[in-house]
């Protein structure tokens, strides 16, 4: 069986994006394109716009910017190790997302979103506010 990366000349890229592990899905890919969070060699795409070996990607995904170069093509989904071979990080890129997230560790700002309470946490909350006289 030969290797699918080496046949393909072109991808899609909400394909190509959930192949390369920037998305979880499909649908979270080609919404991030239509919102206008990716673009290739500088200029906004659409998600059926094909990508070839060499272009040049901006993935925006919340703060974070990543610019990769596209290495390899892939229309399946495999583990982790197979999809970093797929673009390469600009350095710069790299520095940016670092000095970001330092940045934000100085700032105390969590890096993830904070949730609702579950039940255990909700009953610490009554409890204290109990003993407040609330």
């Amino acid at each position: 069986m030969t290797d699918r990366k080496t046949q393909l000349s072109a991808v899609r890229a909400d394909k190509w994006l959930w192949a390369a592990r920037f998305f979880k899905t499909r649908s979270l890919a080609m919404a991030a394109i239509n919102g206008g969070k990716v673009h290739l060699n500088g200029v906004r795409i659409k998600p059926a716009r094909k990508l070839v070996i060499g272009d040049t990607l901006a993935i925006r995904k919340g703060r974070y910017t990543f610019t990769v170069t596209i290495q390899g093509l892939s229309l399946q989904r495999g583990p982790a190790e197979t999809a970093q071979t797929l673009y390469s990080e600009s350095d710069e890129s790299r520095s940016l997302r670092q000095q970001l997230r330092e940045e934000q560790v100085l700032q105390g700002k969590p890096a993830r979103h904070e949730r609702r309470p579950d039940k255990r946490a909700r009953r610490q909350i009554h409890r204290f506010k109990m003993e407040q006289g609330e």
